[in-house]
């Protein structure tokens, strides 16, 4: 029988020999999340007037689409949104790279998804608590994890 490990094999930091990268990650991916919120609200306020205001009948949607195009952008930009980016955190491919546009579209269309469905969205929350590289749903499904920002 042949070994097949090396189809699960990832270049992230091991987390028993480097728990440095992942300790605290939770926490600081709640207050990011908190902060990127705020922002992506009082953008979405800012769009509002380039709307005639009639963005205000259909807020929700125009949040979510600001939201995206936020996370999206900033996650291709510089693998991490600005709260990602001023509590400590990236997100990293399975190669241990930044992430790139192609994958950070996954991530976001993934977050996405599991914030609309609030089961989802638990399964995430408890998945960042209890697994070692403190990974939620769409990290798991694209092999991405967030980790503190290499210095």
């Amino acid at each position: 029988m042949t070994d097949q490990s090396y189809a699960f094999a990832s270049a992230l930091p091991d987390p028993e020999r480097r728990p440095d990268f992942y300790a605290g990650v939770p926490g600081r991916r709640l207050l990011a999340w908190i902060g990127d919120g705020v922002a992506t609200f009082l953008l979405t306020c800012l769009a509002l007037p380039f709307t005639a205001f009639v963005g205000v009948f259909f807020f929700g949607a125009l949040w979510l689409t600001v939201s995206f195009l936020y996370r999206w952008g900033t996650i291709a930009a510089f693998s991490a949104t600005p709260g990602m980016a001023f509590w400590g955190i990236q997100l990293r491919e399975a190669d241990g790279g930044k992430m790139g546009g192609g994958s950070a579209f996954l991530h976001t269309l993934g977050y996405t998804v599991s914030v609309a469905m609030a089961p989802l969205q638990l399964i995430s929350v408890a998945l960042m608590l209890i697994t070692d590289r403190r990974q939620g749903l769409t990290d798991h499904l694209l092999g991405t994890a967030a980790i503190n920002r290499p210095v």
